[in-house]
């Protein structure tokens, strides 16, 4: 174990990739930054507000938009939307970040937490079939790091039982199932825009959909009632009584940001999307190691990340999960190790057992605790040839590890 650079060896990248900052900026943007400072107009379905709204719907193909504070509430007014509180269940999956399960919880519905897919990572349809009860009232697919839940599957399950679907595109912006945009499949799309996500203002969110009325809903739900594009204190016709309204409005700035990053996102999607395939076809040739699959009808994948499994019975005695990215990130080839846990088992989430219900997990507690690797976003934006010598660093490691 010599040759690895965390045991004192020569690094696979004796000269630093040049792994682009994130989120990207632009000189352009900058200069529009100013002049909205300086108009005294910030917020309060601003022009750009009311641009992106548009544009967004525009790109994805949705008839409706509304941009919110952040990626957390955007599932909750979708829920609030439908009509989904206590006494309901929402079926969701055991793998994804804390905001899923607890947006669910604070609508007073009860999360019931099932198990992956294993080639994917996304929610297995055939144990959302099995979960579901007389109480059970939405689904809420998560298409995590570089795939896509499988909607054929999900969309026939939730007809045959009535069921909504609030798909979770939080790490699929760009994503295309059969043709269409991620979040215009089932009832409601919510997307983050949060610092690290593919479109990123430092925090933000969005809901789309096809149903102009539930569309307004959101946007009213989400702006204290307002109607969309109103002037404020200028409401010409109030919220339906009993629809609990939020103020979850988002700026001027943010909106902007969104817009200069929705002009290059077809393109950049196309190139993560290829520097996924060639990572995919390195590193599913280095023996132990398996690449997380695209969406199954993915036309073009999007990606926050991609994620390697790393199988944990071919492991040397004493070598863990951890230790095997600790070598890699050695080799000046940075790795995480996503959330490193079940959904309900991170440490933020902090929901009493009593909320929530847990079936079978054992495929996404094996992958969260035992076996993922993630390859962050950036490396995707990087050269063939930078690409080929991060997976350069995976098989030096594995050859020292796995046997």
């Amino acid at each position: 174990m010599s040759n690895l650079a965390i045991n004192g060896g020569k690094k696979v990248f004796e000269v630093p990739a040049n792994i682009p900052s994130w989120p990207p900026v632009y000189e352009d943007t900058a200069d529009e930054i100013r002049e909205i400072y300086l108009s005294h107009a910030w917020s309060f379905y601003g022009k750009k507000e009311v641009e992106f709204n548009n544009e967004f719907a525009k790109y994805t193909g949705a008839n409706c938009c509304a941009m919110m504070a952040n990626g957390t509430v955007t599932l909750e007014v979708a829920m609030q939307a439908l009509g989904i509180g206590p006494g309901d269940e929402v079926i969701v999956p055991a793998y994804t970040w804390i905001a899923t399960g607890e947006a669910v919880v604070v609508v007073g519905a009860t999360p019931v937490i099932v198990d992956i897919d294993p080639a994917t990572f996304c929610i297995d349809p055939a144990k959302i079939e099995e979960a579901i009860t007389a109480k059970t009232k939405a689904i809420i697919p998560v298409h995590l790091y570089g795939s896509m839940a499988d909607m054929d599957k999900i969309m026939a399950i939730a007809k045959k039982h009535n069921l909504f679907v609030i798909e979770d595109c939080a790490h699929a912006h760009g994503g295309e199932w059969n043709g269409k945009h991620v979040g215009t499949i089932g009832d409601v799309g919510s997307f983050s825009f949060q610092q690290s996500k593919t479109v990123a203002s430092g925090e933000g969110g969005a809901c789309i959909t096809n149903d102009e009325a539930l569309g307004e809903k959101m946007g009213r739900i989400s702006h204290i009632g307002y109607q969309y594009a109103a002037k404020q204190g200028q409401a010409s016709t109030p919220p339906p009584i009993g629809l609990i309204c939020h103020n979850y409005r988002i700026t001027e700035f943010q909106a902007l940001i969104l817009l200069s990053q929705l002009r290059n996102l077809r393109r950049d999607t196309e190139t993560r999307a290829a520097s996924a395939e060639f990572l995919r076809e390195k590193l599913n040739a280095i023996d132990g190691i398996t690449v997380q699959e695209k969406g199954r009808c993915a036309t073009l994948q999007g990606y926050y990340m991609l994620g390697v499994r790393i199988d944990s019975d071919r492991l040397k005695e004493g070598i863990t999960r951890a230790e095997f990215a600790q070598a890699v990130n050695a080799e000046d080839a940075p790795v995480s190790t996503g959330w490193g846990n079940l959904m309900n088992r991170q440490k933020l989430w902090s929901v009493p057992e009593s909320m929530y219900r847990i079936e079978s997990c054992a495929v996404a507690e094996r992958l969260a605790t035992k076996e993922l690797i993630t390859i962050p976003l950036q490396w995707l934006m990087c050269t063939r040839e930078e690409l080929a010598k991060l997976a350069e660093a995976f098989a030096k490691v594995a050859a020292e590890y796995i046997r």
